[in-house]
């Protein structure tokens, strides 16, 4: 899942989770295309992502007078909304931004840090061999949001309000579910069934929502309206993080304010 942001300035890329940006060059010779569809071409940026409504959301922000940035960071959180299996506030964040006018490159890490109580001991206590790849014990310090705002100050000319209100929106008002969105939904429906607050997010009348199925998520909208309005503080030291901290707590995971 890759969203790609492109305006006069910046190239910005979006993989997965996390942004990542980095410049193109031009190829030599025009690529054999057999796709039924026609290529998209824009005379002042284009957003490409895995969802209309996430290129969407990023085209909002280009018409309004913001840049690549703007555009990557909405785009990516629109992404948490329609396609919560694979994308969130609570993932990681990689990006290289190339400035064209500049010729500067600038690279982030923003994937989170294992919480400081996991420690080896910790784990074998737990009777663990290995490191788990499922499980509160295998969550990480989310750093999404901080990568956001980063991104933002240094590089982007929209508030965190402006880039987040098309999701804040569209999370209220609901949207229709995609076949291969509704596929993965169905194929973890059991998964997620193991955890209460899970099925009453993600499965309206405890089933993954079918094709065409609108599908709202209030929660989402509000703490994405916190966001939006305290920055990346309310996400790490509000209210927000004392419900990370208190789930974790409750699965007997280890993170702490």
């Amino acid at each position: 899942m890759r969203t790609l942001v492109k305006s006069s300035r910046i190239f910005l890329a979006v993989l997965s989770v996390a942004l990542v940006a980095t410049t193109f060059a031009a190829s030599g010779s025009a690529q054999d295309r057999n796709q039924g569809r026609s290529m998209v071409i824009s005379r002042n940026g284009i957003v490409a992502a895995e969802s209309p409504l996430a290129s969407q959301a990023g085209v909002h922000m280009l018409e309004r007078g913001g840049n690549a940035i703007d555009a990557a960071v909405a785009a990516n959180a629109m992404m948490g909304l329609v396609a919560p299996m694979s994308n969130g506030i609570g993932g990681d964040l990689f990006a290289i931004v190339y400035d064209a006018k500049t010729g500067k490159l600038y690279a982030m890490n923003a994937s989170g840090w294992a919480p400081a109580g996991l420690t080896i001991e910790f784990l074998r206590k737990q009777g663990l061999q290995d490191m788990p790849s499922h499980g509160i014990q295998s969550v990480t310090v989310p750093g999404a949001v901080d990568g956001w705002q980063k991104l933002l100050d240094r590089f982007g000319k929209k508030k965190m309000s402006e880039v987040l209100a098309p999701t804040i929106r569209m999370a209220e008002d609901g949207f229709p579910v995609t076949e291969w969105t509704s596929g993965l939904w169905r194929a973890n429906a059991d998964f997620l069934r193991g955890n209460e607050a899970a099925t009453r997010t993600y499965l309206p009348e405890n089933k993954p929502p079918v094709v065409g199925q609108i599908f709202r998520n209030p929660d989402l909208a509000r703490s994405l309206r916190l966001i939006a309005q305290g920055g990346r503080d309310a996400f790490y030291k509000g209210e927000l993080a004392k419900a990370i901290v208190e789930t974790s707590r409750r699965h007997g995971g280890t993170h702490a304010e």
